[in-house]
């Protein structure tokens, strides 16, 4: 039986093209704050847990939750910042990866020079 499904590394490119870059971002804010723990305005392992099914993720482990976790967290504190939750949407789409590379180094090369 085929199957008409979209990987996730697929989705991301069409909802950039389909909504633009202030959309995207606007989606992405969205998606943190719906997976997020209200009090510590960060996803937490119990947060992504309590929301799994959102994602279809129920079936997973705790140990898979939490590698998923890790993956994302950037500063090391267990659990993912809004920053932390969009690189990580975005490192998970190869192809959204290649069209914004021109996009970051531009903004680094920004922050670099313009905080000098």
């Amino acid at each position: 039986m085929a199957h008409n499904s979209v990987e996730f590394e697929d989705f991301l490119p069409l909802m950039a093209e389909k909504l633009g870059e202030e959309g995207l971002m606007e989606e992405l804010c969205n998606g943190f704050r719906l997976l997020m723990d209200p009090r510590r305005k960060l996803i937490t392992f119990e947060s992504l847990k309590r929301h799994a099914a959102l994602l279809g993720l129920e079936g997973l482990r705790d140990d898979e939750l939490r590698g998923m976790l890790r993956e994302g967290d950037l500063d090391g504190d267990g659990a993912l910042s809004e920053m932390e939750f969009c690189v990580l949407m975005v490192r998970l789409s190869p192809e959204l990866m290649e069209q914004s590379r021109p996009l970051l180094d531009e903004a680094f090369r920004q922050a670099v020079g313009g905080g000098l």
